[in-house]
């Protein structure tokens, strides 16, 4: 079941829908626990139950899609080099010296001022920083409010998943020693189309996930590579942090993103960024 945020066009109110299964139509959401839901967030508290939709279907050609939430719960909580490749690929390129290889997983946080959602520009703030980065994700969608998870238990506490492009300003996180500034720029949170429901999805899910910058294929790897997988991440995280409904974890990225090439290949004014995960869609941008 894929979740989508839009509206029809020409009319301003905001509507959630469950696409068709051949994705060409969507069924507008009408209620949840009797409560009309027009805001993501309440309807991932409400965990689909008693979901109402609309019979009769809307071509997607007559709706726009929104970004699939409007407002993050906390800002998105990213693990970080947790795909092999990736971490050989981050020690050797970062030129300042100051990476060492993690003994445990690295946590941060990536500020959220607004999601942007596919088909949406992405600002470079190359006044900023000229190594703006792309990095495709899995992101993880919790469903209900949770501490002290088991790893063997973490899938009951998942709403869904979704695509994430963890943009990076490589310069100014070496120039900072961390990366909250380096990630946290606004329009630096991408995220859609869609959130697939976790009942779509065997646990923890195997998917091909990658990128492509102007149609190269640069990122290319599956979620059953990640270091440090979805129920341990969520195990790890809860033993002394609450988890809530609606709060979004970045898992990290594979091999292929600018820093890592030869020569480094970092985004530019006017490139299109597509980054796809199995099953669940693709996440189209432009640079601006």
């Amino acid at each position: 079941m894929k979740l989508i945020r839009y509206k029809t066009r020409n009319l301003e109110q905001i509507n959630l829908g469950i696409l068709s299964k051949c994705e060409s139509k969507v069924f507008k959401i009408k209620e949840s626990k009797g409560l009309e839901i027009s805001d993501m967030n309440i309807l991932i508290e409400n965990s689909m139950e008693d979901l109402k939709v609309e019979e009769n279907a809307i071509p997607l050609e007559k709706i726009k899609l929104l970004p699939i939430l409007e407002k993050t719960k906390h800002d998105i909580i990213c693990v970080g080099v947790n795909y092999n490749e990736h971490l050989i690929e981050t020690k050797e390129k970062f030129d300042n010296g100051n990476f060492i290889e993690p003994k445990k997983t690295v946590y941060f946080s990536k500020r959220v001022s607004s999601i942007v959602g596919t088909n949406q520009d992405i600002e470079g703030h190359f006044d900023l920083d000229s190594q703006i980065d792309y990095e495709v994700e899995l992101g993880v969608i919790i469903g209900k409010k949770c501490r002290n998870v088991k790893k063997e238990d973490a899938e009951e506490y998942i709403f869904g998943y979704s695509i994430i492009n963890d943009l990076s300003a490589r310069k100014l996180q070496a120039d900072h020693n961390q990366w909250y500034i380096g990630k946290g720029l606004d329009s630096f949170a991408a995220m859609g189309p869609c959130i697939v429901h976790k009942s779509a999805l065997n646990f923890p899910p195997e998917l091909d996930i990658k990128s492509y910058v102007n149609g190269e294929l640069r990122q290319n790897s599956n979620t059953k590579y990640l270091i440090k997988g979805i129920g341990e991440i969520i195990e790890e995280l809860t033993k002394g942090i609450t988890l809530e409904a609606g709060d979004i974890i970045a898992t990290g990225t594979p091999s292929g993103v600018g820093l890592g090439m030869v020569p480094q290949s970092f985004l530019k004014k006017g490139d299109e960024v597509i980054c796809t995960i199995e099953k669940i869609g693709n996440l189209k941008n432009t640079v601006i």
